[in-house]
C-alpha cells in the first residue's frame, strides 16, 4: 500500500484555518492557496478559476447552469486529489531513494570504522614486534655483533673447563641469532600486514565519504519532494472544504447549506485551535536539556542483529522503543527539523539537527502523525509525531537513533549520560 504522506499537523491546521477564514461579507472566497509543484506536475488552478459563493447562488437559479457548475466543481475536486496523489508518489519515491543511500552510507561507515580499528591494532602489533627485534639486535651487538663466534674463540681457553664454557657460549649464540632472525621476520610481516590493512581502511574511508555525499544529495531531493507533497495536501484540504460545501449547496434546493457552511467555518476554527493547544502539551525534560522521546521498553538494540522482517537491515542504527499506536513522540532535544516525510524502511520519519554535530531520528511514525515541518525549530520535550508501524516494522513502536557527525551511535548510553535514560 502506498503510504499516505501528510503535512505536519500545525502546518495543516494553519493552512486550512487561513483558507477558511479568507471570506468577505458577501461570502466570496478570496484566499486560495496556490502551490507550484516539482517534478513536472501541473500547478493547481489559480484563484480566479475557483467558483465564488456568488457564482454558486447565481447558478442555483438555473438548473442547466447549476448542473454545469456542479460538473466543474467535481472536476476541480478530482484535479486537487490527483495533484496530491502525484506529489505523494514523488515524495515516496524520493524517500525510498534517500533510505537506500543512507543504508549504503551506514554500512560503509561501519566497515570503515572496523577496518580503521583493525589497522590501528595491527600497527601497534607491528611497532611492538619492531621494538622487540631492535632489543635483540642490540643484545647481539653487545655480545660481539655478527662476529660473535670468533669473539668467543678469541676470549676462550684450551683448558677443559674453558672448552665446556666455549660450547655453552656457542649454543647461546646460535639460539640468539636464530631468535633474532625469527623476530625480525615477524616484525617485517607485521609491518606489511599493517600497511595492507591501513590501505584498505583508507580506501573504505574514501568510499564512505563518496556515499555520504550521495546520501546528502538524496536528502535534499527528498526534502523538496516532501515539502511539495505537504503543500499540495494542505492546499487540497483547505480548498476541498470550500468546494465540497459549494457542491452541497448546488445540490440543495434551499439556502440552508450555505448558511450551515458559514456557521460551520467558525466551529471548525475553534475545534482546530483546541486540538492545536492540546497537541502542544510537552514531555518531561531533564536537567541537561534532554527528554525521553517516548515511554516504553526497549524491544531491539543498536548494532548487528538477525533481520526481524523482510527488508529489515541486519545492522540496526538505533534502538526500538515499544509504545502503543498513536502515542506521542517528543523531541529528545532542542533542534531544527531537517527532514519530515517518507523514508523507505523507516516509514514516516522525522530528523532533527540538535546542534554540535548531533542529530536524532524518529521512525515508523503513523500515517498523518508527523506534527512538524521542514525548517521548524522545536524544543526538547515538544510533541513532534505519533507512534505507528509504517515502513519495515512488525508492530507499533518508535525507532529512535542518534547520529554524531552523520555516523549512527548507540543511543542508549548516549541518552543515559544526559539524564534521559531509555531503559
Amino acid at each position: 500500500m502506498t503510504p499516505h504522506v501528510r503535512a505536519p499537523r500545525r502546518v495543516r491546521l494553519r493552512a486550512v484555518s487561513r483558507a477558511l477564514r479568507t471570506r468577505v461579507a458577501g461570502g466570496t472566497l478570496v484566499g486560495i492557496l496556490a502551490v507550484t509543484l516539482v517534478g513536472g506536475i501541473a500547478a493547481p488552478a489559480h484563484a480566479d478559476e475557483y467558483p465564488s459563493w456568488q457564482d454558486v447562488q447565481n447558478a442555483k437559479a438555473n438548473q442547466a447552469a447549476a448542473q454545469a457548475e456542479t460538473t466543474r466543481i467535481e472536476g476541480l475536486i478530482a484535479g486537487l486529489e490527483q495533484q496530491v496523489a502525484q506529489t505523494q508518489a514523488a515524495s515516496v519515491k524520493a524517500g525510498d531513494e534517500l533510505n537506500e543511500a543512507q543504508q549504503k552510507f551506514d554500512l560503509a561507515d561501519v566497515r570503515a570504522q572496523s577496518l580503521q580499528a583493525q589497522a590501528s591494532g595491527l600497527k601497534k602489533k607491528a611497532d611492538d614486534a619492531t621494538t622487540q627485534a631492535g632489543r635483540l639486535i642490540a643484545q647481539l651487538y653487545r655480545s660481539g655483533g655478527g662476529d660473535l663466534t670468533t669473539n668467543i674463540f678469541l676470549t676462550g681457553s684450551t683448558k677443559a673447563k674453558a672448552a665446556d664454557r666455549l660450547l655453552d657460549h656457542l649454543g647461546s649464540a646460535s639460539k640468539l641469532v636464530e631468535n633474532t632472525s625469527g623476530v625480525y621476520e615477524q616484525a617485517e610481516q607485521a609491518r606489511n600486514t599493517a600497511k595492507a590493512m591501513s590501505d584498505q581502511a583508507t580506501a573504505a574511508l574514501a568510499q564512505r565519504e563518496r556515499l555520504r555525499s550521495e546520501a546528502d544529495a538524496a536528502l535534499k531531493k527528498a526534502v523538496a519532494a516532501a515539502q511539495a507533497a505537504q503543500e499540495s495536501l494542505a492546499a487540497q484540504q483547505a480548498q476541498s472544504v470550500v468546494l465540497e460545501a459549494q457542491l452541497a449547496a448546488l445540490k440543495d434546493t434551499t439556502a440552508k447549506t450555505v448558511a450551515g457552511y458559514q456557521a460551520g467555518v467558525e466551529a471548525r476554527r475553534k475545534a482546530e485551535e483546541a486540538a492545536r493547544a492540546a497537541a502542544m502539551a510537552g514531555g518531561s525534560v531533564g536537567s541537561q536539556g534532554w527528554a525521553v522521546p517516548v515511554n516504553g521498553p526497549i524491544t531491539d538494540y543498536f548494532g548487528w542483529r538477525v533481520s526481524p522482517c523482510p527488508g529489515c537491515t541486519t545492522f540496526h542504527e538505533g534502538a526500538d522503543i515499544g509504545a502503543y499506536c498513536g502515542a506521542t513522540v517528543y523531541a529528545a532535544h532542542d533542534g531544527v527539523v531537517t527532514y519530515a516525510g517518507w523514508n523507505g524502511g523507516y516509514g514516516n520519519f522525522v530528523l532533527l539537527d540538535n546542534g554540535g554535530g548531533i542529530s536524532t531520528g524518529y521512525g515508523h511514525i503513523v500515517n498523518g502523525g508527523i506534527l512538524v515541518g521542514y525548517g521548524e525549530r522545536v524544543g526538547a520535550g515538544e510533541p513532534i509525531a505519533r507512534v505507528g508501524s509504517t515502513g519495515n516494522s512488525t508492530g507499533c513502536h518508535l525507532h529512535f537513533e542518534v547520529r554524531q557527525g552523520g555516523s549512527a551511535i548507540n543511543p542508549i548510553p548516549f541518552m543515559a549520560s544526559r539524564g534521559a535514560s531509555l531503559t
